[in-house]
């Protein structure tokens, strides 16, 4: 094989011979440390400056990498690392390594990398003077908001508020996003109970909150999640965490109630009263535990789609329901769009796709938008006394510029259309592959959501480091999930080398 030579940053990248390649397992040996793809129709239509395709030189991690993380280690627990990265030479889809592998990256540092490494237009945004300002003198927002924070989150963050939720509070990440909606869900319900934001605390109020005291500072309220959930890791958001027993033990948890999300059978067509009626359980159960559970919801907070949890999915007249149910019995709606915001579904956000009478109370955010915080509409849902909803930083004006420069380019490229076109593309070559290798593609998931695409396989594990082998790297949710999160500049042919390299994973079992 001729030797090709692809630029990736200011990088040269080479492959093996043939004779380093043939050191691997028999059966990938063949396929593997060499450079995948070399058509130039293979590069991005939308910039110029990625690789033409995979290239795998050694082992992941090769010998740099593993002396690298060697050295880490003593440090730095990197027990969880999946691939140490040379960001400075990953670019667009794909993500390098120090030992010169280049990998077509449909995992984005679990799902939070909008339009590709060293985009330009987001280097151009951290150039600029408004970025140096926000970032040497990073204000306590609360206290000392910049003269145009105002102009800053109407351009941004609010330019792309879901529909009718115009204000928002900025916070550090999806964990502390959830945790501050959860707080103004309780200090909204026992708001309403005092009889309005007009209405003085006690003192006796004031002394037995001091105390942790339950009666009258606080009142036993709880916010309702869904097994196989995932909202976070802080000790409230960690309350509503399903996913995971390793997330939950040895910490404390509230007593807060779960229902059941409706675990969906696949294909849809072929199992559509079974799920009917799974998702008229689960919405009874809702409505049950609303009414009946020892420490009362005043909240029910939900992904559109379970990420972590195994990417489990419901219909929209599901969550239509579910929207119906917490209307009724005036307990607060909370969609989590941490993972599944900014594009990643076909729509800005993914709860569009349910054609909601009326929107959520609050949605969260973090992930693709590199920042955070929640969206809501209703005043009561701002505390009536300041101090209330407050920490130093409330998020991070640097975060928040490079989101403005997210949605600009994400508007100027079309790219959300652009995720709904790929994604009806690449699932309806995955049913392909689904009916050519039984059992290797079950359970495929996520028509009609952009390229937030899953399937089960039952060497879900192995199936994942094989991949990088094989020049990709994918992650996996659940207990048997390989999850597809592409960015939005993932193209039909970045799909045709990502479905080369899954039939080629697929075959080295065989």
């Amino acid at each position: 094989m001729a030797s090709r030579v692809i630029r990736t940053g200011n990088s040269l990248l080479r492959p093996l011979s043939t004779s380093a390649a043939s050191r691997l397992h028999p059966a990938l040996a063949a396929q593997s440390y060499r450079h995948f793809t070399a058509t130039t129709s293979a590069m991005s239509s939308y910039y110029s400056w990625e690789p033409e395709g995979p290239t795998v030189k050694t082992e992941i991690p090769g010998p740099k990498a593993k002396a690298a993380i060697e050295e880490l280690h003593e440090v730095f627990d990197t027990r969880s690392l999946n691939m140490l990265t040379d960001y400075q030479n990953s670019s667009g889809n794909y993500i390098a390594d120090p030992d010169g592998n280049v990998l077509l990256d449909v995992y984005a540092q679990i799902a939070s990398i909008p339009i590709g490494y060293n985009n330009p237009a987001l280097i151009k945004a951290a150039r600029g003077d408004d970025m140096i300002n926000g970032l040497i003198n990073r204000p306590a927002l609360g206290n000392f908001p910049p003269k145009d924070w105002a102009e800053v989150l109407k351009t941004g963050i609010l330019k792309v508020a879901p529909k009718g939720l115009n204000q928002v509070f900025t916070a550090m990440a999806g964990s502390d996003a959830n945790e501050t909606a959860y707080k103004a869900a309780f200090m909204w319900r026992r708001q309403h109970e005092r009889g309005g934001p007009h209405v003085e605390f006690t003192q006796q109020e004031m002394d037995s909150a001091m105390k942790n005291e339950l009666p009258p500072g606080a009142k036993e309220y709880s916010i309702m999640s869904f097994k196989t959930a995932f909202h976070g890791r802080l000790f409230g958001s960690l309350s509503t965490t399903r996913s995971k027993p390793i997330h939950k033990l040895d910490i404390p948890s509230f007593d807060w109630p779960q229902a059941t999300f409706p675990l969906l059978k696949y294909p849809l067509e072929e199992h559509v009263e079974e799920n009917h009626a799974a998702e008229k359980a689960a919405l009874e159960e809702v409505e049950h535990l609303i009414l009946n559970y020892r420490v009362p919801p005043c909240a029910v907070v939900v992904e559109p789609i379970q990420s972590e949890g195994g990417d489990n999915h419901a219909s929209p007249e599901f969550f239509r329901g579910l929207r119906e149910i917490t209307r009724k019995h005036n307990v607060l709606f909370i969609v989590d769009e941490v993972q599944t915001g900014v594009g990643a579904t076909g729509k800005f956000w993914a709860h569009e796709h349910w054609n909601l009478q009326d929107p959520p109370d609050m949605v969260t955010f973090s992930k693709k938008a590199q920042t955070a915080g929640y969206y809501f509409g209703n005043p009561e849902l701002r505390p009536n006394k300041p101090y209330r909803q407050f920490n130093t930083w409330m998020g991070d004006p640097a975060r928040a510029l490079l989101f403005r420069a997210i949605v600009q380019e994400i508007e100027r490229l079309d790219l959300v259309a652009n995720t709904a076109r790929v994604g009806d593309y690449l699932y309806g070559k995955l049913e392909g592959l689904a009916k050519k290798y039984p059992g290797q593609f079950d359970n495929l998931r996520g028509k009609g959501m952009g390229t937030f695409i899953a399937f089960d396989n039952p060497n879900r594990d192995e199936f994942l480091v094989r991949a990088k082998k094989f020049g990709v790297n994918i992650g996996g949710s659940g207990v048997s999930a390989v999850r597809l999160r592409p960015m939005l500049i993932f193209e039909e042919r970045h799909a045709d080398i990502l479905l080369e390299a899954l039939e080629k994973v697929v075959k080295s079992f065989q």
